[in-house]
Order: C-alpha cells, then sequence, then structure tokens
C-alpha cells in the first residue's frame, strides 16, 4: 500500500479552504462539514494515485459529490411552525450577503461551481475544468452567464444602487 503520511499534513493545511468551498457549494454547515469529509475520504482511498497536486483531483472528488447529493435530495417544502425572522436593518452587511446567496441559488450547479471555484476558491480557469471535467473555454464561458445572471438579478439590484 503507498505511504499516505502526507495525506493528514494535507488534510490539515486544506481542511478550511476545502469547507468553504463545500459551504458556498451547499450554503448549509452540516452539510459542508459532512461534504468535506466524504470528499477527504474518497481522496484518502485513492491517495496512492494521486499525483503532486491534490487540489484539482480533490475538488473534482467535491463538486462531484455535492452534486449526487444535490440529485438525490428533497426538494419539496418543508412546514415550519412560524415565518422566518425579517431580514436585517439597512447597512449590517448582511443582507447584501444573504444578497448574494439567494443570486447563487439561483446559479444551475454546473454555473454556481464554476463562480464558486473560480471567486471563492481561486482557481484558474484550468484546473476548475480539471475538477468539472471539461475544457477551460466551457469554463470560462460558464462563468461569463453566471456572471451576467447576476448583474440583472433583481435580488442583487439595491446592493448594486447603493455603491
Amino acid at each position: 500500500m503507498a505511504d499516505r503520511t502526507d495525506f493528514g499534513e494535507y488534510a490539515a493545511q486544506r481542511s478550511s479552504r476545502l469547507l468553504r468551498t463545500a459551504y458556498l457549494l451547499c450554503r448549509d454547515r452540516a452539510t459542508a462539514e459532512d461534504l468535506v469529509q466524504t470528499a477527504l475520504t474518497k481522496a484518502w482511498l485513492t491517495w496512492h494515485r494521486i499525483g503532486d497536486d491534490p487540489d484539482p483531483y480533490v475538488y473534482r472528488i467535491l463538486v462531484n459529490t455535492h452534486a449526487s447529493w444535490w440529485r438525490r435530495r428533497w426538494r419539496r417544502e418543508v412546514p415550519t411552525e412560524r415565518m422566518p425572522d425579517a431580514p436585517a436593518a439597512a447597512g449590517t452587511g448582511v443582507e447584501d450577503r444573504d444578497a448574494l446567496w439567494q443570486a447563487l441559488a439561483k446559479l444551475g450547479r454546473r454555473e454556481r461551481a464554476a463562480v464558486v471555484l473560480r471567486y471563492y476558491a481561486d482557481l484558474e480557469h484550468a484546473a476548475i475544468a480539471d475538477v468539472l471535467g471539461c475544457s477551460p473555454v466551457t469554463v470560462r464561458s460558464q462563468i461569463s452567464r453566471a456572471l451576467a445572471k447576476l448583474r440583472v438579478d433583481p435580488t442583487l439590484v439595491p446592493v448594486r444602487e447603493e455603491s
């Protein structure tokens, strides 16, 4: 069996970054933690085959695992006993984040993954292409389409007008 001593070091160094990326993909802290744990488990099982730069491989596992969970997810309304709280007061920055979350949630799965990997995980187009299993040209077009949708998204319009 191949030496996996460097896996522990990799997991310790990258866990917080992987968790941020997972959170941006699924928008739930507990699910993001489960997603990172599952991705690292899958990476550990194939660590002997991963080359010198494991990031694209691990990010691909993360995105693919999220996609498979997303396909299985129950998408109906969930009843609650009371209505959600009102939005935060103006000027807190919370509303900006909430608007961005809502806008990102409206994007397609692959467009959202491309935007998250580019602007939050700070991966280059080639690395994103490896993660998503497509060409860098496709990544650029997905990001371009996603940004065009975000520019006209009505939830972000008030944020842009205040700036």
